[in-house]
């Protein structure tokens, strides 16, 4: 089975082009649905159990998906797969649920906001595209406006919620670019696509999970819930739209879309837990908001250079006059 280049019409590296909305609207369902992450951990699961919550967002609407599709990897997608399904689950979910139990607020979310930057250069290696300043300005101006928003003066921070934060923000880089590079094989659709990956990284969880956590812990209603909505909404249908996103529009595009995630966690935050936004959280937001719609605007086409005109001819005069 060959691999295709998962690039759609808008495939390029310059941005979103005409037609390409609806497209970028489903792709932002993705995080704004994981932005509901946080409050779901500290809200409803138990704590302590990090792993064991990425587990269950990942394994079971995997092996779902792989039941209803009936569709296996073949060939050297076996081992894509696989590396795809450690870095965009096995390894990003447990880093993320470890930054959020760990970090207070959206300091987390600020730490993943650095994604769009690692993606921007990871692309230059990976898809041989150039390294584009403009990118880097709103990765960093979107990195800016979501610290702005969720990193509270008395915000403590900690060294392992720190460097799983940041973490988490590599393995969804990494994995994000090599998806782009890798496409999707011929045949196969978003639903299995999604299934392979969350099976992959679920499985991988599996032993580190019981060996770092021991035993799960006890489920009640209010946890049964919360696995219940990262597993299916904020797993499989999630996944399903990112992963056919990727290959649809330029990496860098759907790079910056996740600081929608951070922007969702501080609006329940806001509405759910009461927690303030003043002035300069809402200027956070601008800059964040802006950051966003510049990532998913063609980059700008240079003019072609107007030739110089044409020198007149010197009139020659022969020997006879003329």
């Amino acid at each position: 089975m060959t691999s295709r280049a998962g690039r759609g019409p808008s495939g390029g590296a310059g941005g979103v082009r005409h037609g390409s909305l609806p497209r970028t609207a489903l792709t932002a369902l993705a995080p704004l649905v994981w932005g509901t992450t946080y409050i779901v951990t500290t809200e409803l699961l138990p704590s302590g159990h990090p792993l064991f919550a990425g587990l269950m967002r990942a394994l079971p609407a995997g092996l779902i998906a792989l039941a209803f599709t009936r569709t296996l990897p073949r060939g050297a997608w076996w081992a894509k797969a696989a590396a795809l399904g450690v870095l965009n689950i096995g390894l990003f979910l447990p880093l993320l649920f470890i930054a959020a139990e760990r970090l207070p607020g959206g300091v987390a979310a600020t730490l993943s906001a650095a994604q769009p930057l690692i993606v921007a250069v990871l692309a230059v290696g990976v898809l041989h595209e150039r390294l584009s300043p403009r990118r880097l300005f709103w990765g960093v101006t979107g990195a800016v406006g979501v610290g702005l928003v969720v990193i509270g003066p008395n915000a403590a921070l900690d060294t392992v919620g720190i460097v799983a934060g940041l973490g988490s923000a590599a393995m969804m880089a990494s994995g994000l670019t090599l998806t782009k590079r890798w496409g999707r094989p011929d045949g196969v659709g978003p639903l299995a696509f999604a299934g392979w990956q969350m099976t992959a990284g679920g499985l991988f969880l599996v032993p580190v999970t019981f060996l770092a956590e021991g035993a799960p812990p006890a489920i009640d209603a209010n946890a049964a819930a919360g696995y219940l909505w990262l597993g299916v909404v904020g797993g499989l249908i999630t996944y399903v739209l990112w992963f056919q996103g990727i290959g649809l529009l330029p990496v860098t595009s759907v790079a910056v879309l996740g600081l929608l995630s951070p922007l969702v966690a501080a609006t329940l935050g806001a509405v759910v837990l009461d927690q303030r936004l003043g002035p300069i959280q809402l200027a956070g937001f601008a800059l964040a908001l802006a950051a966003i719609v510049a990532g998913q605007l063609p980059a700008p086409t240079p003019k072609p250079a107007v030739p110089a005109p044409a020198a007149p001819r010197k009139r020659t005069v022969d020997s006879a006059g003329r």
